[in-house]
């Protein structure tokens, strides 16, 4: 049993968790028992370094054990890039380095990850009950497994099984183009490039939280749709607030929500191409990878969106693929629903490496 500190680690919060960790074996699948000892979060911008809040989160975790944890490895899930095991988190003045957080929280091995990667870590430790199944498909123990998941951007992953336990491989999968599928989409994507004066247009300009706003604006100024005064008025002051240091409001939660509720016309015209949207780009994934070990629907908007999710435009999306669609039909499509999976992964990572 190994004693092992996660974090994850964000530019508003940072997660602390502490677990003990008993690691199987069992080629070609790894199976992992972690348990929490003990949990707590901070506000990030509070504190000049990740050190502090290790510091104290460690003396709160004596005061609830009743001895002090000596954490034999850590693992860090860090918001933005990570370049040799340093990092400099996207908002925070934070220069964080796996040798010196070592040195100084006195952890024999201390390892920073981006928070993509923890999740492909994390996929791997869920229980059934935090997953659910869109298409059972028919599981490979041994394949790959893929991870992608939209949130404020368009995370792509994928995981391999070793002998000795698991290898993840982030990508940049989010950024690869976007390829219409009908002439809507065209008419989305020239749209796009003529709105952003861009010569190319990413699938994560479409397949993310902004991809959400930005289909609305293309259905609404396109006239397809009437707009909703209520509506309308988040995503004018969204507008307004575009550069500012601080957003007040989050339109794509909006237009999702009125969506779900059937409440709004245009919104549920914008998820409808949204959903499909995914499920295609769902499906690119699974044809490159062929990841018969399951394909991992993550992110923030996935399980606020579940329902739609669950409708039969998102698979039909991810199988639209011609003669391959007989092959798509074989892998195992999941929704992630446990919102600390990439905290869960941290601990994974800590564990095996």
């Amino acid at each position: 049993m190994t004693l092992l500190l996660a974090g994850d680690i964000g530019g508003t919060k940072t997660i602390l968790r502490l677990v003990n960790a008993t690691i199987t074996v069992e080629a070609p699948q790894m199976q992992e028992r972690l348990k929490t000892l003990y949990e707590s979060r901070y506000l990030s911008g509070d504190y000049p370094d990740l050190v502090p809040i290790v510091q104290l989160f460690l003396q709160a975790a004596s005061e609830q054990l009743g001895y002090i944890p000596q954490p034999e490895t850590a693992c860090f899930a860090i918001a933005g890039p990570v370049v040799n095991q340093t990092a400099k988190l996207t908002n925070l003045p934070w220069r964080l380095d796996s040798l010196r957080l070592a040195a100084e929280l006195a952890i024999a091995s201390v390892t920073l990850i981006n928070d993509f990667e923890a999740i492909g870590y994390g996929v791997t430790g869920l229980p059934e009950t935090d997953v659910l199944t869109l298409q059972k498909g028919q599981p490979q123990a041994g394949s790959p497994i893929g991870v992608i998941g939209a949130g404020t951007g368009l995370g792509e992953c994928f995981v391999t099984p070793l002998s000795n336990g698991i290898k993840v491989y982030p990508c940049e999968g989010g950024h690869t183009d976007f390829a219409p599928r009908s002439e809507l989409e065209f008419q989305l994507m020239k749209y796009l490039l003529a709105k952003h004066n861009i010569d190319r247009v990413s699938v994560e300009r479409v397949v993310s939280g902004p991809g959400i706003v930005s289909i609305y604006q293309f259905l609404r100024d396109r006239n397809l749709a009437k707009e909703s005064p209520e509506i309308a008025q988040v995503v004018k002051e969204w507008e307004h607030q575009i550069g500012l240091a601080e957003v007040t409001v989050d339109p794509a939660a909006v237009i999702s929500q009125a969506a779900l509720e059937k409440q709004d016309h245009l919104s549920q015209q914008t998820m409808q191409l949204f959903v499909e949207a995914y499920g295609a780009e769902a499906g690119n994934l699974a044809l490159k990878l062929l990841p018969y070990n399951g394909l991992y629907i993550a992110g923030g908007i996935a399980p606020k969106i579940l329902p739609l999710l669950e409708t039969p435009e998102f698979m039909q999306a991810f199988s639209n693929k011609g003669r391959m669609k007989p092959i798509l039909a074989k892998v195992p499509v999941y929704v992630v629903l446990n919102p600390q999976v990439g905290l869960v992964g941290a601990a994974v990572c800590a564990a095996i490496l």
